[in-house]
């Protein structure tokens, strides 16, 4: 089983899965993109990505519209997307994606959670070689579709690997082909069920249960905090 698929496993028990601290993350990453390309999803690949991850996590139509609203509100606040580096006990890096309206907030509550926690803040760019950023979709395997004919038809959009496991298919490219990917996977007629940027360890790092219970202890209070979207770490 290759990478992408545990990762994508992961995920799925990601801690804050939680609806009351999941749809709030996934609304601003929706009210940005309707920000940045308009409101209507037909014409803003962007968007449609973002409410397409909405609704795999069973985000209500309301709180998607609700977001989309919130770009074109005069009052709204500017929302920017950063990221930070950090290192954790026992070996442990840490890269960590933030949305937020207020960069001195986030630094110091990120840093915070860091430094309380037995782990430090890196510079960024600290780890640019330590992760690759990849793009991953997730579709159900047609009837009529052949995994070795679908993977042929796909490099061209720069596909890097297929996997197929009970009907599923995990695409994975590097992160510059997410949208020639999106767009062949739609032109194809390819109902995506998830599509997202991922950063994967080059080298993962074993640790052990007792090391684990102290990593989580940090991962857990930076996917608390409400301008934290993402958080990945070298863990194998």
């Amino acid at each position: 089983m290759g990478r992408a698929f545990e990762y994508r496993k992961a995920s799925k028990l990601k801690r804050w899965g939680a609806m009351s601290k999941l749809f709030p993350k996934l609304g601003k990453v929706i009210t940005m993109a309707a920000k940045e390309g308009g409101g209507d999803p037909d014409l803003n690949p962007k968007l449609r990505t973002a409410i397409l991850n909405a609704k795999a996590e069973n985000m209500p139509k309301d709180n998607i519209e609700a977001a989309i609203k919130r770009a074109t509100e005069k009052n709204a606040a500017d929302m920017t997307e950063v990221t930070f580096e950090g290192k954790a006990p026992h070996g442990v890096l840490i890269f960590i994606e933030c949305a937020t309206d207020n960069n001195t907030r986030t630094v110091a509550n990120v840093k915070s959670i860091l430094n309380k926690n037995g782990g430090e803040m890196l510079t960024n760019g600290s780890l640019e070689f330590m992760f690759d950023r990849k793009a991953l979709f997730e579709f159900d395997l047609k009837e009529e579709m052949d995994p070795e004919e679908l993977e042929l038809e796909l490099i061209d959009a720069g596909l890097e690997e297929i996997e197929v496991e009970e009907g599923e298919v995990l695409v994975t490219a590097d992160y510059t082909s997410f949208g020639t990917l999106n767009e062949a996977l739609e032109g194809m007629g390819v109902e995506i069920k998830k599509a997202t940027l991922e950063r994967m360890a080059n080298s993962p790092v074993n640790i052990t249960d007792e090391q684990q219970a102290d990593i989580d202890k940090i991962l857990e209070r930076l996917e608390d905090d409400e301008d934290v979207q993402k958080v990945f770490t070298n863990i194998a």
